[in-house]
């Protein structure tokens, strides 16, 4: 049986594309990740693979047309059988529903839509939930903004979702009226399926869509759902650029929080609306839900701990200070946590891990950077020390590209990067997030400390763009802002190398003449792939980044 595959969401603002090169023809046999088709929208030239296995039945346009987001761009016959029923033909008015159409069930528990509903809505559109990453497929609803019945603006944001990498704020496309929700919060939403309803005021149904992602006009609601929710939606392409930009902070009168916190209000019973958040930008932590807990979120909740406080004193002492004991809490693994978790463990298991550490004598850096500190906060640039060990890890690839290369998992070929895109591990509140900085070989010591301070704002708040996670050469972590100082960390595959840098530590060091003399002392812990990287290798480079920060005017004196 053919399926058509319905062009999806390939960025934020693009309703179209041009066809530039179909990699098959009609009668051709594909396999699943094949590359099918390369479009051209107005931000990057976007490979579209297959889904599935399968014959290629039909190209609805000739190289050169211009292919609109949401309506069929070829038609494969599953190899299987199992893929998802859809109008082999070009798009079409839809046909009337029967009133006893069957009901379209979502993954989660949210409440099922039906065809005939949707046809009755007239001029109401769905929003198809985009491809908001590179294989991302579902994603959790976190926040609505509004409300069924709600009046939205074009560009205003109406929900807040939780992928595998970072929150994101999906905005509404056009103005309208919000006539359906089809998740709850907290439920599991998955790329290609219905999001919420829009009402516009236009009268043309084809041209109602509440997002960048138009409905086809050739299927009901129902076929355009149960195509996507059995086939995932086509992948952006590796360069495309094109997903949504980083969220801003919550609107006046939302809380901020991580869908951990959200979630453990839930269970606790309290309105983070009333919380006084102690993060950054008000962000609500953990601690301040206890706090809230221990005082009492409500004045009706306050006055009963107050009579259960006087109660308790008239009780035996040997129920005072009683905890409850033999309990058990179990969570799912969600959001970037679980992306972690898959990502440490293939990491361990494909890669034959060694460790290397050495000390560095950070005194004279710390001397020099306490000058340009002070220079810098005049002009309101923050300048840490981070930007001194990216760049100088970046002039020592130049000397060791293999640190700046990648194995592939059959060990066959290494591919050198020309870029040195250097990642930082941050830890957040949804989990570690490792954002690089792109090609720091050509951005000079302010220029990277412009890119720190953005990315870990970013990645605190758990709201990086994906191109900012996607690209990564080798990796810094720094374990030593929670007070370490030696670690074996786990390389952020496919990398070859990661390096965690433990705390800057005031120590007793023997000078020239042998006199006692305190030095600013820092370990760097390395873990290398050894199918690439031997000890001699990993051990001159780290020499070589060394002396660039032992010694920062040779460092200066090589930059560019």
């Amino acid at each position: 049986m053919s399926t058509d595959f319905i062009l999806p969401d390939i960025g934020e603002g693009i309703v179209e594309c041009e066809i530039v090169e179909w990699q098959v023809q009609e009668g051709d046999s594909v396999q699943e990740d094949q590359v099918v088709v390369e479009v051209m929208t107005d931000k990057a030239v976007v490979e579209i693979p297959a889904k599935f296995d399968g014959t290629v039945t039909k190209l609805y346009y000739a190289k050169g047309d211009i292919a609109k987001v949401g309506e069929p761009l070829f038609a494969i016959d599953s190899e299987s059988g199992n893929a998802p029923a859809v109008a082999e033909s070009k798009p079409q008015p839809a046909e009337p529903a029967d009133s006893s159409a069957e009901e379209v069930k979502t993954e989660s528990n949210a409440e099922p839509v039906k065809e005939s509903q949707a046809d009755n809505q007239g001029d109401a559109a769905n929003f198809i939930l985009p491809d908001i990453g590179e294989g991302i497929v579902e994603c959790e609803i976190v926040e609505w903004r509004v409300s069924e019945g709600d009046s939205v603006e074009e560009d205003q944001v109406v929900v807040e979702v939780m992928t595998d990498k970072a929150v994101v704020e999906i905005p509404a496309k056009s103005d309208g009226t919000v006539s359906k929700l089809f998740y709850a919060k907290g439920d599991i939403a998955r790329v290609g399926e219905p999001l919420f309803a829009l009402t516009t005021a236009s009268d043309a149904p084809a041209n109602n869509a509440g997002s960048d992602v138009s409905t086809s006009t050739n299927t009901s609601t129902k076929g355009a759902a149960q195509s996507q929710s059995q086939a995932p939606v086509a992948s952006t392409a590796r360069e495309a650029g094109g997903e949504f930009e980083p969220p801003q902070p919550a609107a006046d009168g939302k809380a901020l929080a991580s869908p951990a916190v959200r979630r453990r209000a839930r269970e606790a019973g309290i309105d983070l609306v009333k919380v006084q958040g102690s993060g950054k930008k008000g962000r609500i932590l953990k601690e301040d839900l206890e706090n809230v807990a221990g005082q009492g979120s409500q004045p009706t909740e306050q006055t009963a701990r107050a009579e259960q406080t006087e109660s308790a004193k008239s009780a035996p002492s040997s129920n005072t200070g009683a905890k409850p004991t033999g309990g058990s809490r179990t969570e799912p693994v969600r959001g970037v946590r679980a992306a972690m978790a898959k990502q440490m463990a293939e990491s361990v298991r494909t890669i034959p891990h060694f460790t290397y550490a050495e000390e560095f004598d950070l005194t004279d850096l710390r001397i020099m950077h306490a000058k340009l500190k002070a220079q810098y906060a005049e002009q309101g640039v923050r300048l840490t020390l981070m930007p001194f060990f990216i760049k100088a890890m970046s002039l020592a690839l130049s000397e060791f590209p293999i640190m700046n290369a990648q194995i592939n998992d059959d060990a066959t070929e290494i591919t050198y990067f020309d870029d040195h895109n250097i990642g930082m591990a941050v830890a957040t509140k949804v989990g570690l997030m490792v954002p690089n900085i792109k090609q720091v070989q050509n951005k000079s010591l302010l220029e990277v400390a412009e890119e720190v301070n953005r990315l870990t704002a970013s990645a605190r708040e758990g709201k990086v763009a994906q191109a900012d996670m996607k690209g990564g050469t080798i990796t810094i972590s720094n374990i030593g802002v929670v007070g370490g100082t030696v670690t074996t960390p786990i390389i952020n595959k496919p990398e070859a190398a990661i390096v965690a840098l433990g705390k800057v530590q005031t120590l007793p060091r023997f000078a020239a003449d042998g006199s006692v003399v305190g030095r600013d002392l820092m370990t760097a812990s390395w873990s290398g792939d050894h199918r690439i990287i031997d000890g001699a290798t990993i051990a001159n480079f780290n020499k070589r980044w060394q002396q660039f920060l032992e010694d920062p005017m040779q460092m200066l004196t090589v930059m560019r």
